[in-house]
């Protein structure tokens, strides 16, 4: 090696030590900061440094020393390793040599080239989503419009807007669709003889009203030994999206699919999650199954787990199997009420190995033909949605097992396990502070007690006053459920072995599962290549889909709520903050910000952080989470996605003579007022 080649050698291995990955996180006023993982502070970047990266991009970045005043290190971007997003929205201008397109963001991004060939019939000024295809360093990014929009349909904009925002790309690219439709339609024999042929046990599918993926179907029938043989059959998608193909990037690269109110943003096209995989009934479909033997008071005798066919023989709705439980008459009756005896039975024993039983409910809004909200249904679980839940919870628990006792090379096979980590000590302590106030009492001294804690607490608030305010501290101590190859086991669920089996039209996760299980049954392990990346990647995937969800909920919420203002409704304290506290309206389930500003003319408000409240320092008004309040909707903007209620003194207030007016004898506040403590340095979120 000659000295030149050494001396290269030896700057290019410098370098690398100088760099870090992260995400990129750009301020409205243009600065960047990196994001990096165990670090205590951010890395400044400035724009000039960007190297191409836009605001939520995975990057590679070069760490050259810190800033003057401050100290933070700064750096600069060498490379972009992935793009949160490829397409905008915005306005095109077209000029008489140009096209360039301006998209419709906070975060500071240059306008973006669009050749005259790409312009696919837009005008000037349409509102447009543009996909980047190239981007040289020191040039203007250059795209392509794939879809002009209906500048009259603002709600539409909205959710394709906050898809996008969150990473999740609107169209598949052609080389995906070419690939999913070369797909054959038809199963061959030659297939079918591969498999276990369930078509003749009946079996049906149980799945929202408007849902078209149907992921997951159970089979039964009664054995001659006097056992019920139930089997949980899941779509074979990994038999139609083989690895390394596009069809399969495009899938890992969305990770799961997001399901707002007007619509779904599917991880497969359409031909593939609705058509070929989709459970529907009637049809011949390929199954990857586990198959139990189970006694009529729900003990499991054996499983077998395996490929499959299956014939669906109907679909239902969870409100059609709802009302057979409760009316006790319908179609396929006593199967259907083995079932659920069963489910029960299964319910019952995971909660008293450790489960944690916190309800859900779930927010539906029934919308009109362009999509505009006019109604707001609010479900909560029953035993129709508790019989598959607890179906697909064994099918999952028993993969996962399974694998579990696998080795390679005297060394555990990895596996993308769902895992959830007990509560951390720092957010319980508090929540169990504050709920020794309503009288219940935390063992707090193992992960079992404090499971056994909150279930009985959570017995014993129902239909008070509290439970809401505790049902949702509760869920917030909980740790967030993530992919690993770290096998720490599902606290929640109270289960050492768990993973995601059940769904994989709609989750990535599953599809691993599904190939790492064919291949433990055939006997030909290999262990997938970065598969702890691939976890990682899902679980960032689930949290935007979350976040995107969200988003389009409250935009809707807020939609909604655009009708009602000046209307007076009753709500319940949701959250108490610094600058306010939110309000969930009782009837909608809509939350909304009365802000303390609104608040002043009454009194002077502190938050109390340990208690959840905000207290007035004259009069002693406390408002707490979990307080039913009366407020009137006084603002509802659709840009921020924001409600703004204020609070309406009530008669039985005024009647009572608690009315809060300035110049009100001082009452001692009911809480000691924390004095305020200055901001430190920007740390990573």
């Amino acid at each position: 090696m000659s000295k030149k080649q050494a001396k290269k050698k030896k700057k290019k291995g410098t370098s690398s030590q100088n760099t870090l990955k992260g995400v990129l996180d750009i301020t409205r006023s243009g600065i960047g900061y990196v994001i990096v993982e165990n670090l205590p502070n951010d890395i400044l970047v400035r724009p000039n440094d960007f190297n191409t990266a836009l605001h939520g991009d995975t990057v590679r970045v070069q760490v050259f020393g810190g800033a003057k005043k401050s100290g933070r290190q700064q750096g600069a971007v060498v490379d972009v390793l992935q793009r949160k997003q490829t397409e905008f929205l915005g306005k095109i201008e077209i000029g008489k040599s140009a096209a360039f397109f301006t998209a419709d963001t906070e975060k500071p991004m240059p306008d973006i080239f669009i050749p005259e060939t790409a312009l696919n019939g837009a005008k000037d000024n349409d509102r447009v989503i543009v996909r980047i295809t190239e981007w040289e360093k020191q040039k203007k990014p250059v795209g392509t419009v794939v879809q002009v929009m209906d500048a009259g349909n603002e709600g539409d904009m909205a959710m394709k807007e906050i898809l996008m925002e969150n990473g999740f790309p609107l169209f598949f690219p052609e080389n995906v669709f070419e690939e999913a439709a070369r797909i054959p339609d038809t199963i061959s024999q030659d297939e079918i003889n591969k498999r276990k042929d369930c078509r003749d046990i009946l079996t049906f599918t149980i799945d929202p009203v408007d849902a078209k993926d149907f992921d997951d179907a159970i089979s039964i029938r009664l054995l001659k030994n006097g056992l019920y043989e139930i089997g949980v059959h899941i779509a074979d998608v990994s038999h139609y999206v083989e690895p390394d193909t596009a069809l399969d990037k495009e899938a890992y690269d969305r990770a799961t699919s997001v399901y707002l109110p007007d619509r779904v943003a599917p991880m497969l096209p359409e031909h593939i999650s609705n058509v070929l995989c989709s459970l529907r009934p009637r049809e011949d479909k390929l199954t990857f199954s586990a198959i139990f033997q189970i006694t009529d008071t729900g003990e499991i005798k054996q499983y077998w787990l395996g490929k499959t066919v299956i014939h669906s023989n109907h679909r239902f709705t969870y409100e059609e199997v709802q009302e057979i439980i409760e009316k006790g008459e319908g179609l396929y009756l006593d199967e259907i009420l083995l079932l659920n005896k069963l489910a029960q039975q299964f319910r019952s024993q995971r909660f008293r190995k450790g489960a944690i039983n916190f309800s859900s409910q779930e927010v539906r809004f029934k919308l009109d033909e362009t999509g505009k909200p006019i109604g707001i249904l609010v479900k909560e679980s029953k035993e129709a949605h508790q019989l598959i839940e607890e179906f697909m919870l064994l099918a999952n628990r028993v993969v996962a097992e399974n694998v579990g006792r696998v080795k390679v090379n005297k060394k555990d096979l990895p596996f993308p396990y769902r895992v959830h980590d007990t509560p951390d000590e720092m957010k319980l302590m508090p929540f169990v502070e504050f709920a020794r106030r309503y009288g219940h009492t935390f063992d707090t001294k193992t992960p079992e007690g404090i499971a056994e804690s909150f279930n009985q607490m959570l017995k014993d608030v129902q239909g008070k006053p509290e439970q809401h305010v505790l049902e949702q501290l509760g869920i917030r101590t909980m740790a967030k459920a993530i992919y690993t190859t770290e096998n720490i086991g599902h606290y929640g669920l109270g289960f050492k072995h768990y993973c995601h089996f059940t769904s994989p039209i709609r989750r990535y996760p599953d599809v691993l599962v599904h190939r790492i299980l064919h291949a433990v049954l055939l006997g030909n392990v290999e262990p997938e290549k970065k598969l702890e990346a691939k976890c990682k990647h899902c679980s960032e995937k689930e949290r935007s889909a979350m976040e995107a969800e969200r988003a389009a909920n409250k935009y809707k919420q807020v939609e909604y709520m655009k009708e009602f203002l000046g209307d007076e409704f009753e709500g319940v304290i949701s959250g108490v903050a610094s600058f306010g506290f939110w309000v969930e309206t009782i009837e909608h389930k809509c939350e909304g910000l009365v802000s303390i500003n609104s608040l002043m003319e009454y009194d002077e408000f502190r938050h109390i952080e340990s208690d959840y409240s905000l207290v007035g320092m004259r009069s002693g008004r406390k408002f707490a989470m979990g307080d039913k309040v009366r407020i009137k909707v006084v603002a509802a903007n659709l840009t921020k996605r924001q409600l703004d209620y204020e609070w309406v003194i009530t008669s039985a207030l005024k009647e009572g003579g608690a009315e809060i007016r300035k110049g009100k004898k001082p009452i001692p506040p009911t809480a000691p007022i924390p004095k305020h403590k200055s901001k430190g340095p920007r740390k990573k979120k």
